[in-house]
């Protein structure tokens, strides 16, 4: 019974198999409609993309045209191919323009954007991408009951960004790189005025100044020293009670010292 039973699931197969397959060969284009349609709610994208677009380039301007476009988009999501649902996404947009499905693509297209994004020690071009799309979702759809989630997708994809910014500043501060903590630390501050990662940074910038300071070459020290007392004094006022005032403190210390 058993062997029985595997045979007719595997004839089932093989005979869906063959009816699709005459399908996608055939003329029949109300019959591709409605196996794409099938297809497509039973989770199949695969198959129901072969079909929708044999649908759309025979009727291209009609409404079954439309739909498998649009379905095409859909399934590409659905199949996790991010790149190419955002093409079809696109191009829906401007091949049917006046689609009341324009609110819902230009948020598909944004989305597409934000699952490209890749993690924040990876290069950033697509998290700017997205963040950009999602605004621009916002700035066409600002009554849009979407926006709310928008926003925070913006934060969340903002953070990303911050978040490896940060994680470049304290790099430079572990393998030494005065100079170049101390710059990529103060482009931090001015970039995000707001970041939980802030005192840190600040810090960061004041220990990598003195360090940079006193390793410096006698004739830019006076400069350097000024620099760093300036750069110390702006952390104190800001951070009176910081865990890492009194290191700091102690550099600012040898400097007078030495001056």
């Amino acid at each position: 019974m058993k062997k029985l039973l595997a045979y007719s699931v595997i004839a089932l197969f093989l005979s869906a198999c063959s009816d699709y397959a005459k399908i996608v060969k055939g003329s029949d284009y109300s019959q591709k409609f409605v196996t794409a349609n099938e297809l497509y709610d039973q989770k199949d994208f695969d198959k129901a993309i072969v079909l929708y677009e044999q649908i759309y380039q025979h009727a291209p301007k009609s409404g079954e045209g439309e739909l498998s476009y649009y379905r095409m988009a859909q399934s590409y999501y659905e199949i996790e191919d991010y790149y190419m649902a955002q093409y079809y996404y696109s191009s829906y947009m401007q091949r049917f323009p006046y689609s009341d499905k324009s609110e819902e693509v230009l948020f598909m297209i944004a989305m597409c954007s934000v699952k490209n994004s890749p993690e924040h020690t990876l290069d950033q071009t697509e998290t700017e991408l997205a963040i950009s799309n999602v605004q621009q979702f916002v700035d066409r759809f600002p009554g849009s009951y979407l926006v709310d989630s928008c926003n925070l997708i913006i934060d969340q994809l903002r953070f990303k960004l911050e978040l490896k910014e940060f994680e470049t500043v304290a790099l430079y501060d572990r393998t030494e790189n005065y100079k170049a903590a101390v710059a990529a630390g103060e482009l931090f501050m001015e970039h995000y005025s707001r970041s939980r990662f802030l005192e840190e940074v600040h810090y960061i910038v004041v220990k990598n100044s003195y360090l940079m300071t006193i390793n410096s070459v006698e004739t830019k020290k006076n400069e350097r020293s000024e620099q760093t007392i300036e750069r110390f004094r702006n952390f104190a006022i800001r951070y009176p009670s910081s865990r890492y005032l009194k290191e700091l403190e102690a550099y600012i210390a040898l400097i007078d010292k030495k001056q």
